[in-house]
């Protein structure tokens, strides 16, 4: 019963052992499915289902025909029209990145986007090229077809360097694919939950910096050769420096100008970003007076700048991937794919919240695996969602993905009729507008100092993999950031937070006992929570935190008090100890502890219980031995273990912490446990004839309010008389001072038929 009192409540309740209370309280006997059940229901089928998965597989069907027409088309319109222009622009700045001729781009931004239409199921992000995958598709192209790879530099070696690089970023695209088309049949989307945002930043930032240098050799024109290796990012900073005098200046200067430009109008964008109806479309105006000042002035004769070149009109014919290029491209598959669908689902989630629809990471992943199976299909490189983009599409005002089919069209404009107006324009322009989109990663640094006053193993995550991604190039990198990162959670866990509690506040709270003044400690009784899952790699720091709290180590107690027993038996056979009224006295002059009692191949028995049937007195371990015998002293008669935020135990802590707790029983102290887990314990068959069920209470107040009452009971023939007056529906009244307040009497009942009759006595 709960009677609020003001902003205070009163509760008049029995003291609940877990036993005693699922005897009052009928407990269901729930029927958990097994594995089989699961599978049984996964390959069912019924109309029902069918739908289902028809409506989960082409999310498309769900949410076109409740388009809202005359509501969202003029949006997704002019969404569709910006986003396809810095789709463009994107598409091929980032085949620069990827080590293929700038119009392989336009693939990337193209296919993909029609394929996620269909089959994915956000709104807003959107699809194409993202600099990081870029970057990791061009590590591989790199590595397998390096610049010196044919010889000398002619145009047909070009030419033929290029067609090889293109198969290869359209290969392992292809298997990126694959990979995450498979993850999202098998419904692997949870995989993401293992990347977390502090690696995530931190591998985006070192992506960036991999960006920024990869992009130097286009600003200043040199001949850089990739790289893709350990400390790769070193070599490439060498070769750039060693070179440093060669520097075209005109791409030089052009570069700096574009790249101010850029970040100038895009913090304007951001700052007034309320007031603009539209963020002002900077890539585009840039690129379009790039090209048409390079048209006319001819840069590419009278400077010897680098320029895009002819773009090929129209698409080629699909491809199948190059077995030899998968086989040799299994592992930056695997790491392409978790990173393009991580990023891409961490964007689409942010949008899903904030526009309040849902998100599915399996079907996430089989629109990106069929976009970029058919990307590649197509010789395009591997795809996800910018975040500048998906930013454009969002603030324009796109509703749905009608937006991305728009920008889709702007793609194919340009692929089919006006791509040859690009041919003019500056590499180095192209190389600015890939550094003008990393201004968002580039400022996650700040996120560090961040990090480090609210997580400082979050902010020593984040610093790991940034420094692994860039010293070790990005697929070793996130590979061993991600090891990092799982074995900070196995530090976590092998150090679990342990306290010992106190109560506080005279009240049934129960706190840290170094966090607060106003405590309560009941004499004899040890409280000790575990605040972390119990398992094999932490049992036993659990065991020597609680002996660190408990004072002493059980085992050895129990030994010495075995060794003692041998002890007292061999002199009481030869005659060296009586037995009187008062206790044991020694009848020799000297006694010393013999060894053998230790080295006599019956170091087993130590272990076991006392036993002390066949002497002739019940000896009290806290009185006077006899000379010449010590056993440690133990000063609690009662431990409370808190459980209630310990998850799971799995068999081995099973195993260990049975052999703990019986250790303590041995010493005849009582153990408690509040929390959960009985069922687990139950069905293990934890328990026997020492560890019983009965120690089990629902709250650590139970367990204290128990403690208490049996210590009273046996220490006061009337709280015993009183005790079988309460099995008739009568209140026991215990005074004990310190449970509320100073001088506080507390009345509660044992048994529930007396619930009514029971009150808090006030305060004297």
């Amino acid at each position: 019963m709960v009677e609020p009192v003001g902003n205070h409540y009163v509760i008049a309740r029995p003291v609940y052992s877990e036993n005693a209370f699922n005897e009052e309280h009928e407990k269901l006997h729930r029927y958990h499915k097994t594995f089989w059940d699961h599978l049984k229901l996964y390959f069912s089928c019924s109309p029902q289902r069918v739908k289902k998965i028809v409506l989960g597989l082409f999310p498309i069907v769900s949410w076109l025909p409740a388009y809202r027409f005359r509501e969202w088309v003029l949006s997704d319109i002019i969404s569709g029209i910006n986003t396809g222009l810095v789709a463009v622009l994107q598409g091929l700045a980032f085949a620069l990145l990827v080590n293929v001729p700038p119009g392989y781009g336009l693939y990337a931004a193209f296919f993909p986007v029609l394929v996620y239409f269909i089959f994915g199921t956000s709104r807003h992000i959107s699809v194409g090229p993202f600099p990081v995958l870029s970057l990791m598709v061009g590590g591989v192209v790199t590595r397998l077809v390096p610049d010196d790879s044919t010889g000398n530099g002619t145009s047909t070696n070009m030419s033929a360097i290029n067609d090889e690089r293109v198969m290869v970023a359209a290969s392992v695209t292809f298997l990126s694919g694959v990979v995450q088309l498979l993850l999202g049949i098998f419904q692997f989307g949870f995989i993401v939950i293992y990347l977390s945002q502090s690696l995530i930043s931190g591998f985006t930032t070192a992506a960036a910096i991999h960006v920024v240098v990869s992009q130097l050799k286009f600003m200043l024109q040199l001949p850089v050769p990739g790289f893709n290796k350990p400390f790769g990012i070193i070599y490439t900073l060498e070769s750039i420096f060693s070179q440093i005098t060669e520097t075209n200046i005109a791409d030089l200067v052009t570069s700096l100008v574009v790249l101010l430009i850029v970040f100038v109008v895009k913090e304007m964008n951001d700052r007034y970003k309320e007031k603009l109806p539209t963020p002002i479309p900077i890539e585009l105006l840039v690129t379009v007076l790039a090209a048409l000042i390079s048209h006319f002035v001819n840069f590419e004769e009278k400077f010897n700048v680098a320029v895009v070149g002819k773009l090929e009109e129209g698409f080629q014919a699909p491809v199948a991937p190059d077995v030899g290029i998968l086989q040799n491209t299994i592992g930056d598959g695997i790491s392409i794919a978790i990173v393009g669908f991580a990023v891409a689902f961490s964007v689409a989630k942010v949008y899903s919240i904030k526009h309040d629809y849902p998100i599915d990471g399996n079907q996430e992943l089989i629109a990106f695996g069929l976009g970029n199976i058919v990307g590649g299909s197509f010789k395009g490189f591997a795809s996800s969602t910018a975040l500048s983009r998906s930013g454009v599409q969002e603030s324009t005002g796109g509703k749905t993905q009608i937006a991305g089919i728009i920008s889709s069209v702007i793609v194919l404009v340009v692929i089919l009729a006006i791509g040859f107006l690009l041919a003019p324009l500056q590499k180095s322009v192209l190389a600015s507008l890939a550094l003008g989109n990393l201004k968002g990663m580039l400022m996650q640094f700040k996120e560090v100092g961040i990090l480090w006053r609210k997580d400082k193993y979050d902010c020593v995550i984040w610093v790991v993999t940034f420094l692994a991604a860039v010293i070790l190039g990005l697929d070793i990198g996130l590979a061993t950031a991600v090891a990092f990162q799982l074995l900070t959670v196995v530090i976590r866990s092998q150090i679990p937070s342990c306290t010992v509690l106190a109560n506080v506040g005279r009240s049934n709270i129960y706190r840290n006992r170094k966090d607060y003044t106003d405590i309560y400690e009941p004499e004899g009784v040890k409280i000790f929570r575990c605040s972390s899952p119990i398992f094999f790699a932490n049992i036993e720091f659990f065991r020597e935190k609680l002996i660190t709290a408990v004072g002493f180590n059980p085992l050895r107690v129990l030994r010495k008090r075995n060794k003692a027993l041998r002890k007292i038996r061999k002199m009481l056979k030869k005659g060296e100890l009586q037995v009187t009224p008062k206790g044991l006295i020694c009848m020799a002059n000297q006694m010393y502890e013999s060894e053998e009692e230790l080295d006599n191949n019956k170091i087993e028995e130590l272990d076991q219980p006392t036993i002390m049937t066949d002497l002739p007195i019940r000896i009290n371990w806290g009185t006077d031995l006899p000379p010449g015998i010590t056993v440690p002293q133990v000063n609690i008669h009662s431990i409370i273990l808190d459980f209630s935020s310990v998850s799971f135990l799995d068999f081995s802590a099973m195993t260990v912490l049975r052999k703990t707790l019986k250790e303590f029983v041995r010493l005849d102290i009582d153990i408690y446990i509040a929390g959960g887990l009985l069922d687990k314990l139950e069905r293990s068959a934890f328990f026997d004839e020492e560890i019983k069920p009965s120690m089990f209470f629902l709250t650590i107040h139970d367990a204290v309010l128990h403690i208490l009452l049996k210590k009273d009971i046996a220490s006061s023939p009337k709280l015993k008389l009183a005790e079988e007056k309460g099995r008739n529906g009568d209140c026991i009244i215990i005074s004990r001072n310190g449970l509320r307040s100073r001088d506080c009497t507390v009345r509660f009942c044992l048994w529930p038929s007396s619930h009514r009759k029971c009150s808090s006595k006030s305060c004297s």
